[in-house]
């Protein structure tokens, strides 16, 4: 056909010289031409290799030696978003073996973008420094917030070094010496306090003999009577005004 087209435009003295052979059909070119990725083409065969439209002066992308328009290509080829699923089509974060559009790489707590600090991940999620330590990180055993650097272990909790301290009084202690009662740490004054197993007398600690009188606990040697001061027996004392007395003083004073 093209030969018999040519004869009869020849004979109307219309010059037709072919411009090239079409890359899809490779028939020669003799009206409009494409000229792309090395080769000529008719403008229909110049075709997107995917959904088979035509490409005309749109962008295009090649792979393999073939043509796709910009839609097939990002939609076959680009890198995928791990959040959205959608192509990737200019910036792109690659972290947790995955790639992300920028916009789409946040903290999976808080949903804040990370800073210099970067991010912490775990189970595969990306998270801000702040909300990986508050979920994930130990707490400490007096405060409850998250420890992060030093700690002490005891009582079977972990606890910041400042916050490992009496309960009672807030005193670090000595020598790292410690009192537990109800699984808290206390001095010894105050875990005796607890216990209810502190002198009436001097307010010292009772770690022997002791002496139960009038709903208290005193060291032997510290059960006096109130007047005198002359050492009481449990069983040979007066009470009067909540306070102990000998019998002679009981006498001498309230008879």
């Amino acid at each position: 056909m093209l030969g018999s087209l040519q004869s009869d435009l020849n004979k109307l003295g219309v010059q037709t010289v072919a411009k090239g052979v079409c890359g899809a059909c490779c028939k020669p070119i003799v009206g409009q031409v494409v000229t792309a990725m090395g080769r000529t083409w008719h403008p229909e065969h110049f075709v997107c290799t995917h959904c088979q439209e035509e490409i005309g002066s749109r962008n295009f992308f090649e792979r393999e030696g073939q043509p796709y328009c910009e839609k097939d290509y990002h939609t076959l080829f680009s890198p995928r978003c791990y959040y959205c699923n959608g192509p990737i089509l200019d910036k792109v974060v690659t972290a947790l073996d995955q790639t992300w559009h920028p916009e789409h790489f946040f903290c999976a707590q808080c949903g804040s973008f990370f800073g210099p600090e970067g991010f912490h991940e775990k189970d595969g999620k990306a998270y801000c420094r702040k909300d990986y330590f508050d979920m994930f990180a130990p707490k400490c055993g007096g405060c409850a917030r998250a420890i992060l650097e030093n700690y002490i272990s005891a009582l079977n909790s972990l606890w910041h070094p400042e916050c490992f301290v009496c309960r009672e009084c807030f005193t670090p202690f000595v020598n790292g010496s410690f009192f537990e009662h109800d699984g808290q740490p206390y001095c010894e004054v105050h875990y005796h306090e607890r216990r209810g197993s502190l002198c009436s007398g001097c307010q010292k600690p009772i770690t022997g003999r002791c002496i139960t009188a009038m709903a208290k606990k005193f060291h032997p040697e510290h059960f006096v009577c109130a007047f005198c001061l002359k050492q009481l027996n449990k069983g040979t004392f007066k009470e009067q005004n909540d306070k102990p007395y000998c019998h002679g003083c009981f006498i001498k004073l309230f008879s």
